[in-house]
């Protein structure tokens, strides 16, 4: 019971730490940035709310700006069974990325975080 409260204080506590630290989004023209949209339309990710790699992923993807759909893999059934069905495994943060009527199931905040540099950052 304790340990719980804890952890629901901390993951609170890393949310608004993240909140009041948060960096600024990329400024990009608006032709530019509607071809970063319909790039992203293909990505969501699965994450859950005060994970401290979900945090850093979303910061990512915030400075980048990047809007990607936010799957909630710990509260919602759906999203939960899905991440579990098609990618294998309840891991967060985990990005699905639909390409040509394919799906990858990218793992590792890492990865994915470099994975988004190299398809977003401007050249």
């Amino acid at each position: 019971m304790i340990i719980k409260a804890l952890r629901i204080g901390l993951g609170q506590l890393i949310v608004f730490i993240d909140f009041i630290t948060r960096p600024r989004k990329m400024k990009r023209t608006p032709e530019a940035q509607a071809a970063v949209e319909q790039a992203a339309a293909g990505l969501s990710l699965f994450q859950f709310h005060a994970c401290p790699f979900c945090v850093k992923t979303r910061r990512t993807l915030h400075k980048l700006n990047v809007p990607v759909a936010l799957r909630d893999a710990k509260n919602n059934e759906q999203d939960r069974q899905a991440l579990l069905e098609q990618g294998g495994k309840i891991q967060v943060p985990c990005l699905r990325i639909e390409e040509d009527g394919q799906s990858t199931w990218l793992y590792e905040s890492k990865a994915i975080s470099a994975y988004l540099h190299e398809r977003f950052l401007p050249q």
